[in-house]
This record gives structure tokens, sequence and C-alpha cells, in this order.
């Protein structure tokens, strides 16, 4: 028997075993009960029962094992330890605990259907039998040993090993004492032999960076936005209004007299959230604000998909934000990137010494443009823990949608790499089967579990049938990005007008297609950055005319089918490109032509909130009309919007040229008078104050296909809105 434990001792100090509860706490010898303590390094430990003195355990051999046989079955106790190198711990035997996980949660965890896996994975504060601590459990399946580490046990993994959970590929402890703020790793011993210590991934709190352990978070924040939740299953975007705030929340606005630090969670609550109802906008879309290392990755580079990044406060902070933005009626989307990882040691990488959470052949695993591992979508245990994360969001955090990541490098097996760089399916096909049965579930679940949430994809090619049902072959989004829309739309403004007529279908092509799919039309961080220089930065002419083109490109979009979404900054008329590393021009809206432009926007917003033709019917062609399509030599166009039923049209016409259109005839979806709601060309925002005075009457007979007509004038650079009156 002494050899025996002699060898389990081995095994604890190689970090090798299994399940040291089998040999740790106390236990039957067949001879009366014995109570043994793993401790390498101390000095002297007691054993300690909770009613009764204490009395010393001997040491089985110099590896750490100590042990000391008890006459009766004892009760409570806690272990006291005197390390060699001084100091006296009294605390509670980490090893007299049943597991935490049930059978149903094993067999949930093992077949990759586990909705709440945060809530039985990671580190989870609990009461066990009346003693409070942290139960820790983490998916390791080819580990030979698991134990936590942490600065509970000053870093050393030999203290607290870990049990293994049988076929699960779970391994768990519940450590007395340990509470809220602890950090921790687990230190894993993999299959060669080598020992790595790994974030959790399923933390719900890291620290700072470049610090890179977890730390254990249990919420205490109490949600005041119960009338906002209870609304969401019963919303329906694709008949209401949809602006899209896009925002980098460490770089939306800093603290220059703080050494310009970015706000924090809280405050961002009460800045950002005023700021976005004065603005008019919707929803804000926060850029991932999942926990990343690489401030450069702007958090697409993701390492915790659980935890809310520690750079602006705690995890309950940015509940705080949530809360408030719902409070004033914006609805929140979160940018999410379950495509790939980064390569870190410290994170998912290989995380059990084996090719883990990503594919084992890079030909499939590594991607080309990012460097970093792109997730195995095909393996049930992946799946899970990706689309219990994206539930996560929408559950814990109240967020109202995901914007997934990179969607077309998941569809495609040869997305960005050449011949011989990638591995056909097993057909020959370039699909990836595994991301869009992946996609497909992540729809299917998320739709179901939490009603009334949104799921956008920037997907940027023809792939088809995106925001198709799964049930009729799609892949089930709410919403897709039209990059087809904003590279045509840019490359058609940063063109002098002179040359514009030339590319006129620039400007009318995206009506081909515009109900193939339900789109947003973005104007997103990703076209003010790498060189591209900011969106007024891209428009051409002299100084009135680059901010004429971009007030004309804004009405154009707001008035166009599809929902709407612009990056911060862009309602400023920001001069230059976007740095992660700096704060917004706030400064240009002293300016009265930057100010204009951000009056315009708020505007722009308001009135399309407030036109049903604008928003009802963005998907289908009957909510759109051509009005003028083919004036190419004066590029103008125009376009008639309708709502569900009986309401009011609305009326583009935008002259896309430095020359004022007198006396343009437009056909009209009703006689009498028609109001201008928006002219970009007044004064209050820059413009030269040329238009109608403000109404337009329609007593000309039919034209372009509509029963009447009037004479209007168009200004310059400038997209006019008319509405009826009646």
């Amino acid at each position: 028997m002494r050899r025996k434990v002699r060898e389990e001792a081995r095994l604890l100090a190689e970090r090798l075993h299994a399940d040291p509860h089998r040999v740790l706490g106390i236990h039957d010898d067949g001879g009366g009960w014995v109570a043994r303590a793993w401790r390498p390094g101390a000095a002297a430990v007691r054993w300690v029962p909770e009613h009764g003195a204490a009395v010393p355990m001997d040491r089985v051999d110099d590896l750490g094992l100590f042990a000391v046989t008890l006459p009766d079955r004892p009760g409570r106790y806690l272990v006291e330890t005197t390390w060699s190198g001084g100091g006296l711990e009294l605390e509670r035997d980490a090893y007299a605990f049943l597991p935490t996980l049930g059978e149903l949660d094993l067999y949930l965890v093992g077949e990759g259907s586990h909705r709440q896996l945060w809530e039985r994975l990671g580190a989870r504060r609990l009461t066990v039998d009346g003693v409070a601590g942290t139960a820790f459990a983490v998916w390791a399946p080819n580990a030979r040993g698991v134990s936590v580490v942490g600065d509970f046990n000053h870093w050393d993994g030999r203290r607290h090993p870990m049990r293994s959970l049988g076929a699960s590929g779970v391994w768990e402890i519940f450590l007395p004492g340990v509470g809220a703020g602890a950090a921790y790793k687990f230190e894993i011993r993999a299959q060669d032999g080598s020992l790595h210590q790994k974030a959790d991934p399923m933390a719900q709190w890291a620290e700072v960076r470049p610090r890179t352990a977890s730390r254990v978070f249990s919420s205490r924040h109490r949600w005041a936005d119960r009338e906002w939740m209870a609304a969401r299953p019963a919303r329906r975007p694709h008949r209401e209004p949809v602006a899209i705030y896009e925002v980098h929340l460490p770089s939306w606005r800093r603290r220059p007299e703080e050494g310009h630090r970015p706000l924090t969670y809280r405050e961002l609550a009460d800045e950002l959230g005023d700021y976005v109802v004065d603005m008019g906008f919707t929803h804000v879309e926060l850029m991932p604000v999942t926990e990343h290392p690489f401030d450069g990755s702007w958090g697409y580079q993701t390492t915790g998909y659980y935890a809310a990044t520690s750079r602006m406060g705690e995890p309950d902070d940015l509940r705080a934000l949530v809360d408030a933005l719902h409070r004033r009626g914006v609805g929140v989307i979160l940018d999410w990137a379950p495509a790939h990882f980064p390569r870190d040691d410290w994170a998912l990488a290989r995380f059990d010494g084996t090719p883990l959470y990503e594919h084992a052949d890079p030909l499939r695993g590594e991607h080309p443009d990012w460097g970093t591992l792109v997730f195995n979508h095909g393996r049930t245990e992946v799946r899970n823990f990706l689309v219990a994360s994206g539930l996560f969001w929408l559950r814990e955090f109240h967020v109202d949608g995901l914007r997934v990541d990179a969607v077309a490098s998941m569809l495609y097996r040869d997305y960005s790499r050449k011949e011989g760089e990638w591995v056909p399916g097993p057909h020959g096909e370039r699909e990836d089967r595994d991301a869009i049965g992946f996609l497909q579930q992540l729809n299917v679940i998320a739709h179901a579990e939490e009603p009334g949430a949104l799921v956008a994809a920037e997907e940027s090619t023809a792939w088809p049938g995106v925001t198709r049902m799964v049930k009729d072959g799609g892949l089930g989004f709410d919403l897709k990005w039209n990059m087809g829309w904003m590279h045509d739309t840019l490359r058609y403004f940063a063109r002098d007008p002179v040359h514009r007529s030339h590319h006129h279908d620039d400007i009318t092509f995206g009506l081909l297609y515009a109900f193939s799919e339900q789109f947003v039309l973005p104007l997103s961080h990703d076209e003010v950055v790498h060189g591209k220089g900011s969106l007024l930065g891209r428009m051409p002419g002299d100084r009135w005319q680059r901010f004429a083109n971009l007030r004309a490109l804004y009405g154009h979009m707001w008035a166009h089918p599809g929902k709407k979404l612009l990056f911060m900054g862009a309602e400023l008329a920001q001069e230059g490109e976007w740095s992660h590393e700096h704060s917004l021009d706030w400064h240009l809206l002293a300016d009265g032509m930057h100010a204009g432009v951000q009056a315009l926007v708020r505007d722009l917003n308001r009135a399309y909130r407030a036109e049903p033709a604008l928003h009802e019917v963005d998907f289908r062609p009957e909510g759109f009309a051509w009005l003028v399509a083919d004036d190419a030599a004066n590029n103008v166009v125009a376009y008639a919007r309708f709502p569900e039923g009986e309401g009011r049209p609305v009326v583009c016409v935008a002259n896309l040229s430095p020359v004022p259109r007198e006396g343009y005839r437009l056909g009209l979806p009703a006689g009498g008078r028609w109001r201008e709601l928006v002219n970009t060309d007044a004064t209050v925002y820059g413009g030269s104050g040329m238009g109608n005075a403000g109404v337009v009457v329609a007593d000309g007979g039919p034209l372009h296909g509509q029963p009447a007509s009037a004479a209007l004038v168009v200004p310059p650079l400038a997209a006019v809105w008319l509405a009826p009156e009646a």
C-alpha cells in the first residue's frame, strides 16, 4: 500500500495524475480512515478538525505528500501548512469536495450541445457544502495532467492538480477561499511531456495587457433595461429603421488632460449614450470588446471569447454601458470574430499540446492574410465553444446583435490562398462545409434562444442566400454588409465629376442586386485606414466641393434601400485617417463646414426614422422605383421609396455634378405640393443654399412612369429629398 501511495505521489509531483482526489483528502483504507494532503515545499502540515485539536500529519515522502490515520470517520476540517520558506497557511482542503459538474453537463459538453457552457466551464464562484470558493473546469482532452495556478498558490503547478472527468475531456477542481479578482491560469502537461501555462478559454475577465492571466469574476450588475428587453423579442429590424454608429471604444474620445487616456466603460455610458441619442442613430456597433492582447488588431484577434477587455474597466462596467444605451433607446451590436484567433502560446493555440481549437493541417489551420489560426468548425466541441460565446453576449450582456467578422474567409477553403496552398473538400469542392454548418447552427440557435436578436454577416463575395433562412438552404443571417455597393459608390464619388458620366453605372449597378439579400450599406472603419484616407480626403475638388460631395454621398446613402452603418468620425468629416491610438478630431467641430456635416447626419437620421418609406420595404423591389437612372450626361439620379400600405413616398434626386440643374423636370408619384425634407446644399450644412424654397409643386403631366411631374432646382453636388405635404 505504501508503495502504491508513493507512486501516486510521483504522479502528482510530475503533474501526471488524472485523479488526485483518488489519493488526496479523506479515504477509507480498509482498516480505518486516512487523511492525505499534498503540500510540496512544506516544512510541516497539521490536520485541523472543525471541532477538536489539530493533529500533525506524517511526511510520506520528500515529494510533498503528508498523511494521518484518524480514529473515526471525520467531519469538516482544515489543513494547516508551515512552509519551508516561512509563513503559515490555514485552508479548507480542495480534495474534500465532490465534482461540481453533473453527468448531464458532461454529456452535453461531450456532445457539443451545451447552450450555457459558461455556467459550467471556466471559473465559477460557488458555495459548496457551506464553503465559499471557486470551481475551475477546463476542456483539455489530450492533456496528461492539468493544474490550476494563480496568485492563491504562488503560481506553483504542483499545488492544485485537477481531476479528469472521463471521456468528456473536462478537468475540474473546487478551491475553497478563492474569491473574485483572483488571477489564474491552467498549467497543462502535454502528451510530449512539455508544460504550458494557458489562460482560461472560458474566462469572463482577464488582466490588462501585457499581462495575460485570467481573473475570477462573478457579475453583481443589476439590470435596469427591463422594458427594452421585454420588447426585444417583438422587434422586426427588417421593417424598422436601423442606423448604426460603428465605434472603436478606446479611440472614440480621450482625456487630453489625463495623458490622452481612453474613456472608461462607465464614462462612455454617459458621453457616448448622450451623443448617439442626439445624433439620432438607432444602434451602436462596438468593434470587438472581447479580450485581445494586441491593440493594433482592433480586437479582431480575440483571445477571450467570453471576456470583456479590461482596457476600459471590469465586465460589469461594460454591462453598465449596454444598460445605459438601452435606457436611452439605443440598441447594441457587438463585432464578433469566430473565424480565426491569434497564435499567442498562452492562449488557444495548441491548447492542450495538440491542435485543439484549430485545424491540425496548416493548409486549413493557418490564415495567410492575418498570420492567425483558423478554428476547426467541424469539431463539435469547438462549435459549442463558439455558439455558446455568441449566446453569452446576447444573454449575459444583453447585446442586441452580433456582427460576424470575416464570413467570406470561412466559407471558402481557398480564401486568399494560391493553388497548392489549400485542401479541397471530400468531393473536390472549395466550399468549407464545416464552417457553413457552423454558421447555420449559430443563426438557428441564436434566433431560437434569443428572439429579436440580430445577426449580421460581413461577407464580401457573391455567395447566394447569406440572409436566406436555413430551412430554405441559406446561412440564416438577418443582414449582410453590401460591400459591392460600398466599393462602387466610393469609386464613383472619388472621381472628378467631369469623368463621372463615363462611370454612371457605378452609382446605379447596385440596384440590380439590391433585393437579392437583406443588406446593410456600410461605410465602416475599413474604408478609412491602410492608406485609403478619410472619406472627406477621398472626395475630389476644392475644399467646398469635397464637403459638398461628402454631403451628397450621405444624402444618397440614407435614401438608398438598405440599413445604414457609419464609422465614428465620418459624421465629423475627419480630415485624416482613423488611428486606434488617438481620439477623434472633435476640435474640427469649431469649423462650420465640419459642424455642417455633423448636423446633416443628425437630420438624415431623424428624417430616415420618421419616414416609413425609407425603412419599411428595404428588401423588396416594390419599395423602390427608378425615376431617373440614365441621365449620365448630367450626373443626375432620382428614385422614389415607398412604405408598406398607404403611407407617403419619399423621392431622392441627386445632382452629382458641380453645375446647378435649374428647371429640371422630374416625374413624381403624385401631384400637388411636395416638401423638401432634406437638402444637403442647405447653408446650415455648409452648402450654398440653393434649392426650391422648401416646396415643389407637381403641376405637370406624367413623366418617368409617374402620374405627375414638377420642375425643380437641383443644387450642385447635392441630394434633395421630397415628400408630399398631405
